[in-house]
């Protein structure tokens, strides 16, 4: 059952991608922001995240247990405001990896997995905050993401995020820790062990269990 949670974990990773004046009051920081191609290019560092799904209020917590580390890698793809993600997660020493391609559409990131995700205001000047509603099979939920190009970030940069949780009502956020090290690019570390989250390797049913997870 716990791969499936591992499934759930990484999909939600890959929802995650500001740079802009400090911003303090709610109104400003649930503003989206524009979004330009070229920001999102690059390696970056899951620093945090918020989850809320219906049934399932102690997700956010669970993350923040289960998720020791993670990053991303997104590069151009060859069609115009296109992109490839490639999603790594360290798990209790192990290593699990996702795949998926992203499109910007209408000032908004458009996933294969189909999760709509907009960036958010942010006072952090390499970092992205990403706001998505998310769908695994008939349960909808948020998830608030914060990025960085460094591993880690100052106390008010997280304090600025934790705020943003609050004004969209989420649980307060799980902080990944750095220290815990991380995964390599499997590509440039073939002999390190992986597990492949990517949809098309996950059967239907799998996705059905996943869902029973997060509503029961």
């Amino acid at each position: 059952m716990m791969e499936f949670v591992h499934v759930a974990v990484a999909v939600l990773g890959l929802l995650s991608l500001g740079h802009s004046a400090p911003v303090t009051s709610c109104e400003n920081l649930i503003q989206p922001r524009e979004i330009h191609g070229n920001q999102l290019v690059g390696k970056w560092t899951q620093i945090a995240v918020s989850l809320a799904i219906p049934g399932f209020n102690m997700l956010t917590k669970t993350v923040e247990k289960v998720v020791e580390t993670a990053w991303m890698n997104i590069t151009a793809a060859n069609e115009a405001n296109t992109f490839d993600i490639l999603y790594v997660q360290k798990t209790r020493d192990m290593c699990f990896t996702l795949k998926a391609n992203m499109t910007l559409v209408n000032n908004s990131m458009v996933h294969n997995y189909q999760y709509p995700t907009v960036l958010l205001n942010t006072g952090c000047p390499d970092c992205l905050v990403m706001y998505s509603n998310n769908t695994i099979g008939r349960t909808t939920f948020k998830a608030l993401h914060l990025l960085s190009r460094r591993v880690k970030v100052s106390a008010a940069e997280l304090e600025e995020f934790t705020k943003q949780t609050e004004c969209l009502n989420l649980e307060s956020p799980a902080i990944l820790d750095s220290e815990k090290g991380f995964c390599p690019d499997p590509a440039l570390a073939p002999g390190t062990k992986t597990t492949d989250l990517s949809l098309s390797n996950i059967m239907p049913d799998d996705l059905n269990l996943s869902e029973k997870l997060f509503t029961e």
